[in-house]
């Protein structure tokens, strides 16, 4: 069976590490691993990872020839590389590699693209992001710009940086991590919508464009999964100093909001091996679609966007989803 190269970013937490544990273990993601060789000697196989391979060089005093793994784990911090090892077990398998990789960086994103370029990259899943909840008033310029940095900007330089040699192969995959709050507006929400919505506006067009390339793209919709993004993401105190010169019916609102929201997780999140099926199934159908939505939780929601175009009878059904039926009331004790 022949073998199938994946480059992932964002492999530090959740849906990453998930996926990125999960390709290195598949019997079709198998590698070579690194072949250590004695200065004339037939080169014996010593299962490496590449990222341990200079060290191991040295300890053995040989040169090095790397035989490229199939699955790239990507992240900006690799000291945060360790709860990968983890995962499988403590040691790095040769069928895994993790580079340095942030995609706010146009410099290590193209240091990235040499490391892989001999390869032929046949999946490339652009996972990292970032969150950003509370009262738009509260969102500084930076947080926003961040955010943006991240999740859309962070998306065009990754596939900008492979997008071509997939061009000239005329195949390749490419999956995007996507949210619900990218084919809908959630409240507490709208700069990090804003960002999935463009993402997804980034990705439907482009996917006209390369129909012909034979390069299919999918955007994954996940709802709630049970990852530390809601834990990391940036988001006010309810109580805090950011907080107090905001009305209060506002204040009232945000604190339903996240009792709404840690209601949602602790009954209808979904686990990380839920996600990654979808993942997987976009990897391995002969014509993947272009959405796929993880979870038909907000299904209602969504086709209700369809059937009422002009929007309100959507604005009123999520106000009711999140505070009760009625009108919201203001701060509370």
């Amino acid at each position: 069976m022949e073998r199938t190269t994946v480059l992932i970013t964002g492999c530090s937490s959740g849906i990453g590490l998930g996926l990125a544990a999960r390709l290195a273990a598949d019997g079709r993601f198998k590698g070579k691993g690194v072949t250590l060789c004695p200065g004339g000697a037939d080169p014996p196989r010593v299962p490496q990872p590449g990222w341990a391979a200079a060290s191991a060089a040295e300890r053995l005093g040989v040169t090095v020839a790397v035989v490229s793994p199939p699955v790239y784990a990507t992240m900006r911090d690799l000291a945060k590389g360790q709860r990968l090892l983890e995962r499988l077990g403590g040691c790095c398998p040769d069928t895994l590699e993790v580079l340095q990789l942030d995609v706010t960086d146009l410099r290590s994103v193209a240091a990235a693209a040499q490391r892989v370029q001999e390869q032929r990259l046949d999946v490339l899943v652009c996972n990292a992001g970032v969150g950003l909840m509370g009262p738009l008033e509260t969102c500084s310029e930076q947080a926003m710009k961040t955010l943006f940095e991240v999740n859309l900007f962070g998306a065009i330089r990754t596939i900008q940086a492979f997008l071509p040699a997939m061009k000239r192969r005329r195949a390749g995959r490419i999956l995007v991590s996507s949210s619900i709050g990218g084919l809908q507006g959630l409240p507490f929400n709208a700069v990090y919508c804003a960002s999935k919505f463009a993402v997804e506006g980034l990705c439907e067009s482009l996917a006209v464009v390369l129909r012909p390339f034979n390069i299919h793209l999918t955007l994954v919709e996940c709802g709630p999964v049970n990852t530390s993004f809601l834990t990391n993401l940036r988001r006010p105190d309810p109580e805090g100093s950011e907080m107090q010169g905001l009305d209060a019916e506002t204040r009232g609102l945000y604190r339903r909001f996240l009792q709404h929201c840690q209601s949602l997780f602790r009954h209808t999140a979904q686990e990380v091996e839920d996600v990654l099926q979808a993942f997987l199934e976009a990897m391995g159908t002969p014509c993947p679609p272009l959405r796929r939505v993880t979870t038909q939780l907000f299904a209602p929601l969504l086709r209700l966007r369809l059937t009422s175009p002009d929007g309100s009878a959507y604005v009123q059904a999520m106000h009711d989803f999140v505070f009760g039926g009625g009108e919201a009331g203001g701060d509370q004790p």
